[in-house]
């Protein structure tokens, strides 16, 4: 069983995916990372050379690679649950995890990270913080329908998150060992 984390830019996927993956003893991969190595290029450069169809179709083929791992922790890019096949595919051969925070402290770290605006394209004609509110209220839907379990990161440290995360996946797994259905008992 692998872990999906999933969430807009900026909610720590990387970083709370990096500490879970060693609190579980598991591998760690980050989706967009592996894009980047796959293609050649960062994901700002295909966005330029492409559109975003393009990207999402690259992202969805990077999705089926990266589910025929096995006991992974996997970062997967913000966008990941635009497509239902990408949502499919997470949900067949493990658990998806939603990080989120409110749009100003997204801004604030998204701000505070430059390697963000370097390799992360803009998405809309919005200003920053404006791009931030409009994507979440489209995607908002589709994380929460995604979801087995969410941590609410703006208010927590990476570790408490990986804990509570680890925390769940422990009972998740019990439960699913058990043959009961783990989202019945962990809401």
């Amino acid at each position: 069983m692998n872990i999906f984390l999933i969430g807009f830019r900026g909610t720590g996927k990387t970083s709370v995916g990096k500490i879970l993956a060693q609190r579980l003893n598991r591998k760690y991969i980050d989706a967009d990372e592996y894009l980047e190595q796959k293609e050649g290029k960062t994901i700002k450069d295909i966005f330029e050379e492409c559109d975003e169809g393009k990207f999402r179709e690259i992202e969805s083929d990077v999705i089926a690679e990266l589910c025929l791992q096995n006991n992974t922790v996997i970062a997967t890019g913000g966008g990941v649950v635009i497509k239902e096949e990408n949502v499919k595919r997470m949900k067949k051969c493990g658990v998806a995890i939603l990080l989120e925070a409110d749009a100003d402290t997204l801004y604030k770290r998204i701000k505070g990270d430059i390697t963000s605006t370097t390799k992360r394209p803009g998405l809309t004609n919005y200003g920053e913080y404006q791009e931030i509110r409009y994507l979440l209220g489209k995607r908002k839907p589709l994380y929460d329908k995604t979801a087995d379990f969410v941590v609410n990161t703006g208010k927590m440290s990476i570790d408490e998150a990986a804990g509570k995360i680890a925390s769940f996946i422990e009972n998740y797994v019990m439960d699913f060992d058990k043959g009961q259905d783990p989202s019945l008992t962990m809401q």
